[in-house]
């Protein structure tokens, strides 16, 4: 996600580090490139053109000629700058009522299908709710049973009504029954269409009227771009839509869509999806966004997943048995069962500042785990808690067992032994420098 405008912006602040002397001149130049940067990734022009201006105009009026260091206050200016074109603050969502309901809507493909449910689970494991979802695409019986299956997968009800062509009267039903179900949040998967038209309009227009949503989310395919863009304000000059969602982040996305979106629709950003499991779904910030897209990484977000799949007992333990150096193969098993929960980890490696441009042209396999785990399950729990016993004969065991090499044992034994070593001398900091978040 914004690879190239991230590379380009770092190549447009080259200017002006290491220069003897910064002008006004050699700022012109280096805003230059921001524009040009901002461009390529598909933001219209006249937006990179205002945007732009705000920050040469910002650079002289903050003195960035005389700082010691020039780079970095341009760095901040620009990093502020995208955070206020992509909304500044992190935008409520609303899902208070009773039921509070969500209606989505755009276009097909975009994935909305799959954003209603990514919500549902997060409504239902964040924040604590009882959601329903309303499948209310009347023409695409495969969207139906799609948001059936997501249904069954994170266990919300969903309400389908097969041989009903009206999308309108299958939402008024949905919200009795959710109703009568005690539900408190109604989430509404409309249809869509390769193209905007008249039909697909007014339907989604007349579900609003009828149930006077709490919010109407605009569901974005980022890969699209300036055309996201283009059709995003087709919609909101119809349905006046409340915020956007913008999916397919971990797709091949130039950034246009999202830097341009707020500014065009002036409607906020709430939601941002990548990836098909259920829990790739994040709360949209832009201060955040505006850090990785310059490369200083995400540690808040970082920290926060971590805190949600990490308990503080769990935290306690792991660090006696660290101080204890009675960290073992179970630990060290368990501890991966909970990263791999975190999200994609070329994904949770770009939030660590500095990393996220050592592995851009990395090919991270999500199933690289699975080899260390065949491993680790082919000791005995007697082997698993004394990794020292483990000798050639024992690792030959494991090998056969896992279907690996005995040097592929060995390495990762080394590797293990190595991470051991490390937390020795780890010992003497407190756990929560070690794991930020996990102490209180």
């Amino acid at each position: 996600m914004f690879q190239n405008l991230s590379e380009k912006l770092e190549s447009a602040f080259k200017q002006l580090k290491g220069q003897g002397r910064v002008t006004e001149l050699n700022i012109a130049s280096t805003v230059k490139e921001i524009r040009r940067a901002l461009v390529d990734a598909d933001v219209n022009y006249k937006i990179a053109k205002e945007f732009t201006d705000k920050v040469k105009d910002k650079a002289i009026g903050e003195k960035v000629i005389n700082a010691l260091s020039p780079g970095q206050l341009m760095v901040k200016i620009v990093k502020d700058e995208l955070a206020e074109l992509m909304g500044g603050q992190e935008s409520q969502f609303n899902a208070k009522g009773n039921p509070a309901v969500i209606l989505i809507a755009g276009l097909q493909g975009s994935g909305k299908t799959t954003f209603s449910g990514k919500l549902a689970n997060y409504l239902k494991t964040k924040r604590g709710l009882s959601p329903m979802l309303v499948a209310a695409d009347i023409y695409r019986p495969a969207a139906m049973e799609q948001l059936k299956i997501l249904g069954e997968q994170i266990e919300v009800d969903v309400h389908i009504e097969t041989e009903n062509k009206d999308a309108v009267s299958i939402a008024q039903n949905a919200l009795k029954e959710a109703r009568s179900k005690n539900k408190n949040v109604l989430i509404i998967d409309t249809a869509g269409r390769l193209a905007i038209d008249e039909i697909m309009m007014n339907e989604v227009a007349n579900i609003k009227i009828a149930l006077n949503p709490q919010e109407t989310l605009f569901v974005v395919d980022s890969m699209t771009g300036q055309d996201a863009v283009n059709t995003a304000k087709l919609f909101n000059d119809r349905l006046d839509f409340s915020g956007v969602v913008l999916t397919k982040l971990d797709g091949d996305t130039r950034g246009g869509a999202a830097l341009s979106i707020k500014y065009t629709v002036h409607k906020p950003i709430k939601f941002i999806s990548s990836g098909e499991k259920m829990d790739t779904l994040d709360v949209f910030y832009p201060e955040r966004m505006a850090q990785r897209i310059l490369g200083m990484g995400d540690i808040t977000t970082l920290v926060e997943r971590a805190q949600e799949h990490f308990n503080e007992e769990q935290a306690k333990k792991l660090e006696s048995k660290i101080r204890k150096n009675k960290f073992d193969f179970a630990d060290f098993k368990m501890q991966l069962e909970q990263v791999k929960k975190m999200g994609n980890m070329k994904d949770l490696l770009g939030m660590i500042p500095g990393v996220g441009k050592q592995v851009k042209n990395l090919d991270i396999n999500e199933d690289s785990f699975k080899g260390i785990e065949a491993m680790i399950n082919s000791m005995t729990v007697y082997e698993r808690a004394n990794p020292d016993v483990i000798d050639m004969s024992r690792k030959k065991r494991i090998a056969r067992g896992s279907g690996k090499e005995i040097g592929d044992v060995n390495a990762f034994m080394k590797q293990f032994e190595q991470m051991r070593d490390m937390m020795k001398n780890m010992n003497k900091m407190p756990m929560g420098k070690i794991m930020p978040g996990m102490r209180k």
